[in-house]
Order: C-alpha cells, then sequence, then structure tokens
C-alpha cells in the first residue's frame, strides 16, 4: 500500500506541473504545490500524507457496476458530460475497480465486475473518499423513476451486506440528490427515495444509491441516464451529513412521507425502516442493536415515526434516542435546534403550540419574553384570526398558540423588547374592522362603535324576531304604519383593552 501511495503523490505531482500555468514556470516562481511536493524526497511518510490530505478533501468515488446495464449507460454519460482525466491501476484487477479508472475535479470513477450489492469494504479501492456513490439500475413495478437511498439490511441479508447491518447513510447528500434528480429528470419520470432494502452493508464511507429505473426501457435511455449522471456531478464537494437529520421507522417502500420531510424542509434523511423493515426486525426489544445502529450510522439523535409503532418508540427512548413530529420538523427549519431548545422551555414545546416567527432565521438567540394581554387577544382574534397569526409571524421570534396552531395565544417572544408595542399597534389596526373608532392611548386601546339597541328598538314598538334581524343588518321596518330607520335604533359602545404585559 505504501508503493502504491508514492506513486499516487507522484502522479499527481506531475498533473499538478504540467496544468500550472505556464508563465510561472518560464518565470521561475515557484508554484506552491511545487514547494509541497519537493519535500517528498524526505520518504514515504510526506508522500502518505499529502495523498492523504487531498484524498480526504476532495474525492467523490462513483462505482460503476459491469453487470448492471443502468450503472454502465450512467457511467457514460459521466464521462460525455464532465473532463475526465485516465488513469492505470495496476495493482488491481480490471474485475475489482483496477485498469482504467478516471478523476475530475473532486470525483473518481471505478467500474467493477460484480453487482453493486455485493460490493462490501468497496471505498478502500478509492483511498479515502469522503462519500461514495453507486449509480444503479432500479427494478420495480413504478414506471420510469429516478431514486436514491442508503445501503444495509434491517433484517436478513437476502441481496448483499448482512444481516442486521447498516452502512454509514449520506443523509445530507440524499438531500441535495434527490432535487438534482428532481431538477434534471426529463419529463415522464417521477422522482423520489426508497427505504433501506439491500447490500452492502459495509463500504468504508458514508454511501448512497442514485438509481435509474424501473425496467429495460429505462435502464437503455440516455436521457434518464443523463439526469442520474447530472444529479451525481451535483455532489461534488457536498458534505455527506447534515445535524439535522431522522431516522424513519414505518410507511410503505417508497417513503412519501419521510421524503415530504426531505423535500419540503431542510432535515435530512438517514435509513429508513420501512413497515416491512419492522416487521423483519423482528421483536424491537431483542433488536435494539439493529435499531441503535440506525442512529448511529445516521449521525443523528432525531428519529420520525410513520404510523403506530408502540414497542419501537419504547425502545428508542430506552437506548437515549429522541422521537420527533413531522410538525417539529417542519416547524424547526431554518431554525437553530439550540434556540429551539431554549424557547420551548421558556414558552412551551412545539407539540403544544410552539411556533416560530420570521425573525427566528438566522436569529443569535438572544429574545425576551412577553405576555400580550388576553381580552385585547381574545377579542382580535375573534375579529380576524389569520390576520393575528400573521401578525405574529411578521413581528416575533416565537409565540404561543392553541387549536393545532391556528389561533394565538398569549406568550411571545421577541428580539428586542421595543417590538412589543409594535406588535400592539398591528393588533390594534384589526379592530378596524369591527369599530368605527380605534385610539391608543396611554396604556390602552379606547374603542367604539355604533351597534343596533334591542331596548331601543322594543321602546319603538319593534317585536323581537325577523324584524330585529332586519334592523341590525341595517335595514328598516314598519311598525304599524310608521317607518323604522336603522339609525333610530342604534347606540354607541365604548370599550377599552389594556395593552400592558
Amino acid at each position: 500500500m505504501t508503493d502504491w501511495i508514492a506513486d499516487k503523490a507522484e502522479n499527481l505531482h506531475t498533473q499538478a506541473i504540467s496544468r500550472t500555468d505556464k508563465s510561472v514556470l518560464e518565470n521561475r516562481i515557484e508554484h506552491p504545490i511545487n514547494h509541497i511536493l519537493r519535500y517528498q524526497i524526505v520518504g514515504n511518510a510526506l508522500r502518505i500524507a499529502f495523498v492523504h490530505a487531498i484524498l480526504k478533501t476532495t474525492m467523490l468515488a462513483v462505482v460503476v457496476s459491469r453487470a448492471d446495464e443502468a450503472s454502465k449507460r450512467i457511467g457514460d454519460r459521466l464521462l460525455e458530460i464532465a473532463d475526465w482525466d485516465e488513469h492505470e491501476d495496476e495493482r488491481r484487477s480490471d474485475a475489482n475497480g483496477g485498469g482504467t479508472y478516471y478523476r475530475t475535479d473532486g470525483i473518481e470513477m471505478r467500474a467493477f465486475d460484480d453487482l453493486h450489492l455485493y460490493l462490501d469494504g468497496v471505498a478502500s479501492t478509492f483511498g479515502e473518499p469522503e462519500m461514495l456513490v453507486f449509480v444503479s439500475r432500479h427494478s420495480g413495478n413504478t414506471g420510469p423513476l429516478l431514486t436514491a437511498h442508503a445501503t444495509g439490511n434491517f433484517g436478513s441479508a437476502e441481496y448483499g451486506g448482512g444481516e442486521g447491518s447498516l452502512a454509514r447513510a449520506a443523509p445530507n447528500a440524499l438531500s441535495v440528490v434527490r432535487d438534482a434528480l428532481e431538477t434534471y429528470a426529463p419529463p415522464e419520470y417521477d422522482t423520489g427515495i426508497e427505504c433501506t432494502h439491500h447490500g452492502p452493508s459495509v463500504v468504508g464511507c458514508p454511501s448512497l444509491f442514485v438509481e435509474l429505473g424501473s425496467d429495460e426501457k429505462q435502464w437503455r435511455d440516455d436521457d434518464g441516464a443523463e439526469a442520474v449522471a447530472r444529479a451525481v456531478l451535483d455532489l461534488r464537494g457536498v458534505e455527506p451529513h447534515t445535524e439535522r437529520t431522522v431516522v424513519g421507522f414505518g410507511g410503505g417502500h417508497y417513503a412519501p412521507r419521510f421524503d415530504r420531510v426531505l423535500t419540503e424542509t431542510d432535515w435530512g434523511i438517514g435509513h429508513i425502516a420501512a413497515d416491512w423493515g419492522v416487521e423483519a426486525m423482528g421483536d424491537p426489544h431483542e433488536a435494539k442493536a439493529i435499531i441503535a445502529k440506525a442512529f448511529q450510522t445516521s449521525g443523528t439523535e432525531f428519529a420520525l415515526i410513520d404510523g403506530s409503532y408502540p414497542k419501537i418508540e419504547s425502545v428508542i427512548n430506552e437506548i437515549g434516542f429522541e422521537i420527533v413530529s413531522e410538525t417539529f420538523l417542519r416547524e424547526t427549519t431554518n431554525v437553530s435546534l439550540a434556540l429551539v431548545g431554549e424557547l420551548e422551555r421558556e414558552i412551551c414545546p412545539i407539540e403544544a403550540g410552539l411556533r416560530f416567527g420570521s425573525a427566528a432565521e438566522g436569529s443569535n438567540g438572544e429574545f425576551v419574553v412577553e405576555t400580550l394581554p388576553k381580552a385585547l387577544l381574545e377579542e382580535v382574534n375573534g375579529i380576524n384570526r389569520e390576520g393575528v397569526i400573521e401578525v405574529m409571524h411578521a413581528m416575533t421570534l416565537a409565540y404561543e398558540t392553541a387549536e393545532n396552531g391556528s389561533v394565538a395565544a398569549e406568550r411571545i417572544a421577541l428580539t428586542e423588547p421595543e417590538r412589543y408595542q409594535t406588535i400592539i399597534t398591528e393588533l390594534a389596526s384589526i379592530l378596524n374592522a369591527k369599530y368605527e373608532i380605534v385610539e391608543l392611548r396611554d396604556g390602552e386601546i379606547f374603542v367604539r362603535r355604533e351597534t343596533f339597541d334591542p331596548k331601543l328598538a322594543k321602546a319603538a314598538g319593534v317585536e323581537n324576531g325577523p324584524d330585529f334581524g332586519r334592523l341590525a343588518a341595517g335595514e328598516a321596518v314598519e311598525v304599524d304604519g310608521t317607518r323604522i330607520e336603522p339609525a333610530d335604533v342604534r347606540s354607541a359602545r365604548e370599550q377599552r383593552f389594556s395593552t400592558e404585559p
């Protein structure tokens, strides 16, 4: 291995020199890479450090299987749409990723004779890649489909890998490639993700499958193959992981709920045990190891469950991880999880009604908590609850709600105390829809309106019934030949709402 690394360093040195700007060499100005590589003469130790640094910081590994028609076609499209350098690896057989392989900026691509499913430990062929992508066919009765997923087995290993064994997932990369598939897919193709469902289960770095399906017609489709190829190229320089990741349990093979989370929030998705995967694990209390492994290999402490799985919930809680709801994932999108924790402690949990205002995105975490006057809030909610929510979202860092988030409640968090008065002013404007006069005074809002007065109507001889309704609606009525105008039976009503917290 040391000799291979040394040769690799010399090869990279030669490439770097050949690509160095000619004027730099002619003027005998030493290029920085020459300065680094000059010290290779002290021995293989520096060569090893140099190669490891380059491979670790730049490489996305791409695996093509010659046993997979779609994979070969995707590989061909990759070669066509990017600029590659051709290399030879004489230390490995052509069947095992040796022979001719290709490199472009940040990516190395190698081909293997075996199907991807059986290529455990394949990352070592590339050195130390940051991430590895298997370009593959997808088989199923789904019509034209571009899809991606993590790899491994929650149960038995019928299709490669090991039983109850999971490879390291790449949740952030899955999100990026899912968006890219949507962007590049030909019109007739659907796009989506799948649950974790086949090998390999030991890759050597974070990995994912990106697939073209779902039968021979699509496997031979150049347009579909190019869409997958372009999506893979979009993974260049992408971090495999994100702290905002959930493991999934339940739901169908194509994981529609988890796909919604992936495409509609900023949360990544790690391993997914679909309903049949949950069944394959057996008794969750006896499958603690694989459940814990799903969190470990996804790099997260959070789980989202699709369906009712009380035993799995019990095990997740027992081993110290956290179950979150889809509401939690949606509401926390673009909000610091540290800030979420502080606000849940100060106001209430998201599940109890905490919602975030526009100021939460990018907030430095400093805030004050205020309490809105109950009577004023009840009045404006009765007039226009949607309008009140709009005010809260626009003006607060976070706010308390009731009735599944549809009604604003009293407690709010503000980035600046001065915003409290601005919110009061906005709420006062909602009162204009009901009152003729709305005045902001010291410590209160004064309101006045003229309304139908039943006492005046009765004094005018109007009986309680349809004529009351007509007068209240602004229509005149006749009583014993006398015309009663709405203005005759109206009186002014005044009210004051405190604005003090």
